[in-house]
């Protein structure tokens, strides 16, 4: 599935977080599509794309995503903008085809570092997560998903609104079955590929309240989980001569893009700006 609006360049193509898809950043990608071309998408096995086994390397993702750009005549360089586990994606392509890339938004991306540098709560419950089966979810559970989703959507156009929810409440295993090599293979993958060339980069960091990660840790491990988050991502930034970080206080992991869409078309902006001069 890949769905583009607007005209000009360089395209900005958003790379989804894991459990997300393309047409949850449509609200973005139409304000990014007032200033350039830009490009949503999802990755097979997710969302509308064709099925696949999950989870799949990050050379497998990069590659299918510059085939499906170039199939759908969609020209570099790129402004590519990844989400979480789409962050790691994005990072990967601009490692691979660092001449296709004219500059990088990583939105509280995944970090290969971030595992080690945890705290034993926090790698003795992801062991753990990594190796069960997610229980089946009840009807009750599915109607509060559904309740939850319902007042959060209506940001969205109708024509796309309710089908968004239905994917998600029918897809919800999608994004930890795609996340369940992160740790290891990705990992090992952004270890062992060339490092990032010099393209505009920007990181944004989440260290708001998360509904989500909130269920998952208890408040001392959100807190530890936060500071080596900010200082892998200041780190990233730092690792490139035109690189900058920033911090976001009023958003969390999962849907920063809608907490703080000025913080995201603004960071849109300075690259676009950035890659015309």
């Amino acid at each position: 599935m890949l769905h583009r609006s607007g005209s000009g360049g360089p395209t900005v193509v958003f790379l989804p977080g894991a459990g997300l898809v393309g047409l949850d950043y449509l609200n973005a990608h139409d304000r990014v599509a007032e200033l350039t071309t830009s490009v949503l998408y999802d990755r097979a096995g997710t969302g509308w794309s064709e099925d696949v086994e999950l989870p799949r390397s990050a050379a497998e993702v990069t590659g299918e995503l510059r085939g499906l750009l170039r199939a759908a005549g969609v020209p570099a360089p790129y402004v590519l903008v990844g989400h979480s586990l789409g962050g790691a994606y994005a990072r990967h392509y601009t490692q691979r085809f660092p001449d296709e890339v004219a500059g990088l938004l990583l939105l509280d991306p995944f970090h290969e570092d971030l595992l080690a540098r945890a705290s034993l709560e926090v790698r003795e419950k992801l062991e753990r997560m990594q190796h069960q089966d997610l229980p089946e979810a009840t009807h009750e559970q599915f109607q509060q998903a559904r309740d939850r989703a319902t007042p959060f959507f209506a940001k969205w156009p109708a024509p796309v609104r309710e089908a968004l929810i239905e994917h998600h409440l029918a897809a919800w295993k999608t994004g930890y079955d795609e996340a369940r090599n992160v740790y290891d293979d990705v990992a090992h993958e952004l270890r062992h590929t060339p490092g990032l060339p010099d393209v505009p980069l920007i990181v944004l960091t989440a260290l708001g309240h998360d509904a989500t990660q909130a269920q998952l840790w208890s408040e001392e491990a959100l807190r530890e989980n936060n500071s080596v988050k900010a200082a892998l991502h200041k780190r990233l930034a730092a690792s490139v001569p035109r690189g900058e970080h920033r911090i976001l206080d009023d958003a969390g992991h999962g849907w920063l893009h809608e907490e703080q869409p000025e913080s995201v078309l603004q960071a849109v902006t300075d690259l676009l700006r950035s890659a015309a001069v």
